[in-house]
């Protein structure tokens, strides 16, 4: 890490640190999360997320993926190869569905959330965190084809070329996620805007240095919070209607 990214992080992250997104996800699920829950975990992986890692705080943790290593995944209880378009798993099943940096890759979210929907217990809740739209983030990622993505993510991040796929970003503003939500039959509940480090950026510092200088705009010139780097949404499914 150079001089220049080690400056920036003590003068301007010193309260934020490596893999923020992650951990704000965590806590989000974890405000709403009882030890008497089901939760799914929605692309779940190979579990090389620690902040994902939800055993012994519910009930049971199951996760899906299209991936076969999420069979590896040490965070789940139940494992099952799968895709967000056909859950398997029966309906009602779970008291909260999460999902993280997984709405960016769907190429139909409103199917994919009928899903959800679907295996959610009445009163349930929808927890995800993806990317931001209007970030320049997905900016560059719709500029720079996909053939090249895993060079930068290797060069920025410890993740290996499995683990990088096709971004679609059609879940991800406010107003997209709001509309997807009501098409499946789920309330907002919540939708919240924030910033992280510029880890993308990481390559130089002085690239490091300019996301840095994006980021305090975004978090201390008015109105330009919506211009942060990643979206918390949570949906709730509707209560079961009482007897009449």
């Amino acid at each position: 890490m150079s001089r220049l990214i080690e400056w920036s992080n003590r003068v301007f992250y010193s309260e934020v640190p490596g893999g923020y997104d992650d951990l704000v996800l965590r806590e989000t699920v974890l405000e709403r999360l009882r030890p008497e829950h089901r939760l799914l975990d929605l692309g779940a992986g190979a579990g090389i997320l620690p902040a994902m890692d939800f055993k012994g705080r519910a009930a049971v943790v199951c996760g899906v993926d299209p991936d076969p290593r999420v069979a590896e995944n040490p965070y789940l209880d139940d494992a099952r190869v799968g895709v967000g378009e056909k859950i398997p798993y029966e309906s009602e099943s779970f008291d909260i569905v999460v999902s993280d940096n997984v709405l960016e890759h769907l190429v139909d979210p409103v199917a994919v959330l009928n899903e959800v929907a679907r295996v959610l217990k009445p009163g349930g809740r929808f927890i995800g965190k993806t990317p931001n739209a209007w970030h320049y983030m997905p900016l560059v990622a719709r500029l720079v084809p996909f053939r090249f993505h895993h060079l930068l993510i290797r060069s920025t991040h410890s993740r290996v070329e499995a683990d990088v796929f096709p971004t679609a970003y059609r879940a991800n503003t406010p107003g997209a996620l709001e509309q997807i939500a009501r098409a499946a039959g789920l309330s907002v509940e919540s939708i919240r805007i924030w910033d992280a480090r510029p880890g993308y950026l990481a390559f130089s510092g002085i690239t490091y240095l300019m996301g840095t200088l994006y980021g305090w705009i975004v978090r201390h010139v008015p109105g330009c919070w919506r211009f942060g780097a990643f979206l918390t949404v949570v949906l709730a499914k509707p209560e079961a209607a009482g007897p009449r």
